[in-house]
């Protein structure tokens, strides 16, 4: 199923009038932790899948409690989106039971885009056609690098064999609305092997490539090893060039920047992941989902222990969460931290009627230095900015100073 793909600007609404339309299933669970990751999961090790795991089965029979005892905002779900861990470990039987409570409790519209993360190796196409017949019309996969050399030292258990039989069996489901997800700055990674990376990556065909940048987070096997910038990580100038080179190599393929690390064919932006990105609400579920609903967002706990005890709670209070929500300036932080993002940017005829003239003019006013750099392109009919984006790709590339400098304006 084709995406809808949005154009215009980024919709900002009043926090707390739109209904969720879009929920978030985290399934922690993975054979084993990667090198590079700080994600809240669960190792079950090599052998175990979802029929043959009891601690998976658990897991899910407290997600479907927590589902069951949250409110229906009274909205049928558009999108679906199933992260991870690694959902391709579920059994297609449990994510059809997953879909089915989802179905009952909140609605699903009949074009609603259902994206599932898969790792290459984790599964086969009868589990693949399994997961499109219970309704998965979109697939992320987890490629993250193309070298074996390089796949070995982030810890990854799949190999380039697996990423292409991956592929090969997407297109004989007829699956065509697919993401290949790659990771630049990786250990041994030089600016010809990411290169080489993007155009294996073209000539897979997918219609949606995610690139993310590695950050080196505390606590991880990376965090112990590496300094970042160090020898065997790329230096930062060439990571600076790999994200150059991909928006050039991409673009130059016929994928849309849309997003500062999304790029898509026209017609296949992520519906889902533009929830996040217009900062509209949504429903999250599992260990260490965080939601965003009636101008609150809440995060679930990232152990499975604490996890268990917070549903109980959570049924017992009848789905009511005692959080505070959220000022006018984290909301327009929010609000700016994500709108950003999207090569739409921001409506600043928008953001005045939710926050105020005076925000308008503070905002424009720190912005003027990135502006003249040339980070920041302002559009007008009038005397004044009514449109902001970040250029592509220097603006994108320097977002956390653009960022920094609004946090350090209105926080």
């Amino acid at each position: 199923m084709v995406s809808a793909s949005s154009t215009g600007s980024a919709a900002i609404a009043p926090p707390g009038l739109e209904r969720p339309t879009a929920a978030y299933i985290h399934i922690p669970f993975c054979r084993r932790r990667c090198y590079y990751c700080d994600f809240p999961i669960s190792v079950l090790g090599d052998r175990l899948r979802g029929e043959t795991s009891g601690t998976m089965q658990q897991y899910l029979e407290a997600l479907h409690q927590e589902i069951a005892a949250t409110p229906a905002k009274g909205a049928p779900l558009e999108t679906v989106f199933f992260g991870g861990g690694t959902p391709s470990l579920l059994a297609v039987g449990q994510l059809q039971t997953l879909l089915a409570h989802l179905a009952q409790r909140f609605g699903l519209t009949a074009t609603a885009e259902i994206s599932m993360e898969m790792d290459p190796g984790t599964f086969d196409l009868s589990h693949l056609q399994g997961y499109q017949a219970a309704g998965v019309n979109r697939v992320s996969l987890g490629v993250q690098a193309f070298q074996p050399e390089i796949l070995q030292a982030c810890g990854r258990t799949h190999t380039v064999a697996d990423i292409e039989q991956a592929v090969g069996w997407l297109h004989q489901a007829d699956i065509d609305n697919y993401s290949l997800d790659l990771i630049s700055g990786l250990p041994y990674q030089t600016l010809d092997r990411w290169q080489r990376a993007l155009a294996q990556a073209i000539a897979l065909q997918p219609q949606h490539i995610s690139i993310y940048d590695l950050t080196i987070e505390p606590g991880t096997a990376f965090a112990k090893w590496y300094q970042p910038g160090e020898t065997p990580l790329p230096p930062e100038d060439h990571t600076a060039a790999m994200y150059r080179l991909a928006q050039q190599t991409l673009t130059q393929a016929g994928f849309e920047h849309y997003e500062i690390s999304n790029y898509a064919k026209p017609g296949y932006r992520c519906r889902h992941n533009q929830v996040y990105w217009q900062n509209r609400p949504y429903y999250g579920f599992g260990m260490g989902a965080t939601s965003y609903l009636q101008a609150q967002r809440f995060a679930r706990p990232r152990k499975l222990r604490e996890y268990y005890q917070w549903v109980m709670d959570y049924q017992q209070n009848q789905g009511k969460i005692d959080c505070l929500p959220t000022s006018a300036s984290e909301r327009l932080l929010d609000q700016l931290m994500v709108g950003l993002r999207l090569a739409d940017g921001i409506d600043l005829t928008g953001l005045g009627q939710q926050f105020g003239s005076e925000t308008v003019y503070r905002l424009q006013k720190r912005l003027q230095p990135y502006i003249k750099q040339g980070w920041v392109e302002a559009s007008s009919s009038t005397a004044l900015p009514s449109h902001i984006r970040l250029s592509d790709p220097e603006g994108f590339l320097f977002s956390n100073v653009v960022l920094t400098a609004l946090f350090a304006e209105f926080d």
